[in-house]
């Protein structure tokens, strides 16, 4: 079954209420956050405090990643260390800049996945290499970095961001990695999170980097498989399942051809709807 990411949200490893509220939210994956959401006075108290609510458990079937300091912070490497023997099921590295940022964590955390802001030019530029490494699980787009370092301006259809946003998503797809969209800023903007959803949806992500609670509803409907989408693939398998059986190699549904490529999506619609339906049934 496989695991949904239509939710990634952002909780600030360093406060205990935050880190506890997160335990009962309906949000597919939890991004512990030592980085940005920490002021570097509390770092290392931070890190001891999210080693220990992770220890206590609670989180469900979440995927419980952590994003770290970058390496050539005076916390990178402390943070890296502690993470490779929390309970938590993969550590995130900011700002990479190519493969070896990742050959140099894997050797900090030896046995958990390892996943890749997508944040730099470099980066970018680097993403099929990035993605290629084989300890990488996935990426998250860092779009607010990305766009402070390219300079660009904010637009609600995000042209600007497009090239780096597709560029990213293919290099994944071609190593079977996930894909996490970056964060939407104004998080009391439904409509806009809405259409950015849509967007990131329709691109191919698997789901959406969130940095409040308000975000998750309007996030997994977006990325989970429309009740229509799920009803055409049960279709298409029981109908090409009947071809298959008259000895044909091609179905026809609603007017359209349906051929194995079409039942391998269906199939994963399916494996997705599942993999929701149970994670859901859990809250």
């Amino acid at each position: 079954m496989t695991r949904p990411y239509r939710s990634a949200l952002y909780i600030p490893a360093s406060r205990p209420r935050a880190l506890d509220k997160a335990r009962g939210l309906g949000a597919d994956a939890i991004l512990f956050d030592l980085e940005d959401a920490v002021l570097p006075a509390e770092k290392a108290e931070g890190r001891q405090t999210l080693a220990a609510e992770l220890a206590k458990g609670g989180y469900g079937s979440r995927a419980r990643i952590v994003r770290i300091n970058a390496l050539d912070t005076e916390w990178g490497e402390a943070d890296a260390v502690a993470m490779a023997n929390a309970a938590c099921d993969g550590v995130l590295l900011p700002k990479v800049d190519g493969p070896e940022d990742l050959d140099r964590l894997a050797a900090l955390v030896p046995d958990k996945p390892l996943w890749a802001m997508m944040e730099t030019p470099l980066g970018i530029i680097r993403a099929a290499a990035i993605a290629a490494h084989p300890r990488l699980a996935g990426i998250v787009m860092g779009t607010n970095d990305l766009a402070k370092d390219l300079g660009l301006r904010n637009r609600a259809d995000r042209m600007p961001l497009m090239q780096a946003l597709q560029i990213s998503l293919m290099a994944a797809r071609a190593y079977g990695r996930v894909a996490i969209d970056g964060v939407y800023n104004a998080f009391r903007h439904a409509d806009g999170l809405k259409l950015e959803c849509a967007q990131g949806r329709d691109l191919g992500f698997d789901g959406k980097s969130l940095i409040h609670p308000d975000q998750l509803a309007i996030a997994n409907a977006a990325f989970a498989p429309l009740a229509e989408e799920v009803d055409l693939a049960k279709r298409q398998i029981a109908a090409f399942a009947e071809a298959e059986a008259a000895g044909q190699g091609v179905a026809v549904v609603d007017g359209k051809i349906v051929e194995n490529l079409h039942i391998v999506t269906a199939r994963a619609t399916l494996a997705k709807a599942a993999a929701i339906a149970a994670l859901e049934a859990e809250e």
